[in-house]
């Protein structure tokens, strides 16, 4: 099941839109909850694929299965949790991300680090997943 490929993933590619109007897109680590509804990762405010969900609150996240012929595009609305004080919710909110994706947290100076580097959470409440899964290996992969 496509829900099941993305919930199982922990990187794939994600698709924002520059302000012209063409794809952008950026490698990412993600957290997705076990139903696949959500997705969450980490950024800073400065990166292109931040400004650009800031202005257009729509993305998605693209995950290879175990071959090239299985894949799934997980799509959706954006919200984003920037951390402006070391003891507020977006702060714990990252902690969790950092700490599920397998990253070194100093919890004493995680929360100013998160500050300091203007990090945000962006999470992907996912409307719509599609792509496919098929049995067989590509001839060229053989």
């Amino acid at each position: 099941m496509l829900r099941d490929l993305v919930s199982s993933a922990r990187a794939g590619v994600l698709a924002t839109v520059d302000p012209d109007g063409t794809p952008q897109m950026s490698n990412i680590y993600f957290l997705p909850d076990p139903g696949a509804r959500l997705i969450r990762f980490s950024t800073t405010a400065d990166r292109r694929k931040a400004r650009n969900l800031e202005r257009h609150r729509r993305a998605a996240v693209h995950v290879t299965g175990e071959n090239f012929l299985n894949y799934a595009v997980a799509e959706g609305t954006v919200t984003l949790a920037i951390a402006h004080d070391r003891r507020d919710d977006a702060v714990a909110e990252l902690l969790e991300v950092h700490s599920a994706l397998g990253a070194p947290v100093d919890s004493d100076a995680f929360g100013q680090n998160m500050v300091e580097s203007h990090r945000m959470v962006v999470r992907i409440h996912v409307d719509r997943i599609y792509g496919q899964l098929i049995a067989r290996t590509p001839r060229f992969e053989r």
